[in-house]
């Protein structure tokens, strides 16, 4: 019993209620008009959803009358907090969507109607049952045709009561459940929803990677100037080596900002993130480090399509990275070539006694996923007496 009577206690009963008795408004204004012809407002809507952006305003009305708070499994794995995204807010693209909306406006005419009525005549019914049992004959009633009254008629008072609570409840779900259907997403709309979820996705796993490879790079470098420092014992060195850790960490703090506003701002560009026109950075504080770079770079690399250049970037941070945390302050062979249709990027170094596995770590691991998300590909290991990164990703 507590169960039937729970909707009494949501609000979500009472604003369906409100929805449903909203379009009655638009037919009450037409009753002065012309009380003869009632049927004309269903008329007057069919040119009315034709407009695109009263869809729009239909889906906005039954987020917030027919499933307000309530949460849609898709929009909570997609962040949208308390929205129901199985209803669009999105203007008529097509046809379909016109005819679906003029179909919602009809629906919600009729159901109108119906609990313009209900909440209107049953509880004069059930008053009229009490009357009735006390002795009076409602001669206005057509619903109680009653020629003698009875004390028994006040027994079926609640019934009236009853039948409009229940025809409440349910044309509300019911309404929800047509509103979710001809409001849905359209195969545009799911379409570009997917888009957005697979980029949010790939945001992230780039996010973790750019972390990796920034914060990993600097205090690569720190560890090795530290105890560079520490082994010479010169002031002069050690002064380098307190300014090289100084400027790779500032690069550092930059670099996590970039990334924390990724995650503070989900449509923040990604204009803002390094790119291979910045690798003399790299190659500097690599430098700085007791690397010895000898780089090679033809073709112009402005030129490079922005997301190709910036992978290009972290690739080459990650790759130097790996050398002075394994080998030290080696010579490091650099050769990045801008060509019609690839970009080419290896890193070599002379082999050490340790020597990463193939598929040991994250950076490497990271490396290779990164070419593989741009179609293009990754060698890493031993070649020829010498440690290799060679990375091969499409222009085009």
């Amino acid at each position: 019993m507590v169960r039937l009577l729970r909707p009494l206690t949501r609000g979500t009963t009472y604003t369906r209620l409100l929805h449903l008795w909203v379009p009655m408004l638009f037919v009450s204004v037409w009753m002065f008009i012309d009380p003869s012809k009632p049927w004309v407002p269903a008329l007057l809507v069919v040119p009315l959803g034709l407009i695109p952006a009263v869809r729009r305003g239909e889906g906005v009305q039954a987020r917030f009358m027919l499933t307000p708070g309530e949460r849609d499994e898709r929009g909570d794995r997609a962040g949208q907090g308390g929205q129901d995204t199985a209803i669009s807010i999105a203007p008529s693209a097509t046809w379909y969507d016109r005819l679906r909306t003029v179909l919602l406006l009809e629906v919600r005419m009729a159901f109108g109607w119906v609990v313009a009525g209900v909440t209107v005549w049953l509880p004069l019914i059930a008053v009229d049952l009490v009357r009735i049992s006390t002795g009076y004959v409602p001669d206005d009633n057509p619903f109680l045709p009653v020629s003698q009254p009875h004390w028994a008629y006040a027994l079926l008072a609640p019934l009236p009561l009853v039948a409009m609570y229940a025809a409440v409840v349910g044309l509300g779900e019911l309404m929800t459940v047509i509103a979710r259907r001809l409001l849905g997403p359209s195969a545009a709309e799911r379409l570009a929803t997917l888009e957005e979820r697979t980029e949010q996705l790939l945001e992230r796993s780039r996010i973790a990677r750019e972390l990796h490879d920034s914060i990993g790079h600097a205090l690569t470098v720190a560890v090795v100037q530290a105890g560079a420092a520490r082994a010479a014992g010169s002031p002069e060195f050690t002064d380098r080596a307190l300014l090289a850790i100084e400027d790779t960490g500032r690069a550092a703090l930059e670099d996590l900002e970039r990334v924390l506003g990724v995650l503070r701002e989900s449509r923040r560009p990604t204009s803002g993130r390094p790119t291979l026109v910045e690798a003399d950075r790299l190659m500097e504080s690599a430098r700085t480090s007791g690397a010895k770079i000898d780089a090679e770079m033809t073709g112009p690399l402005e030129t490079v399509p922005g997301p190709v250049s910036r992978e290009g970037y972290r690739i080459l941070q990650e790759s130097l990275t790996n050398v002075l945390r394994h080998a030290g302050s080696v010579p490091v062979r650099i050769r990045i070539a801008v060509e019609d249709r690839t970009l080419s990027l290896e890193v070599r170094n002379p082999l050490t006694a340790e020597i990463p596995g193939p598929g040991r770590g994250s950076g490497l691991r990271g490396i290779r996923e990164r070419a593989s998300l741009l179609g293009g590909s990754a060698r890493t290991g031993p070649d020829e007496g010498d440690w290799q990164v060679h990375v091969e990703l499409p222009l085009r």
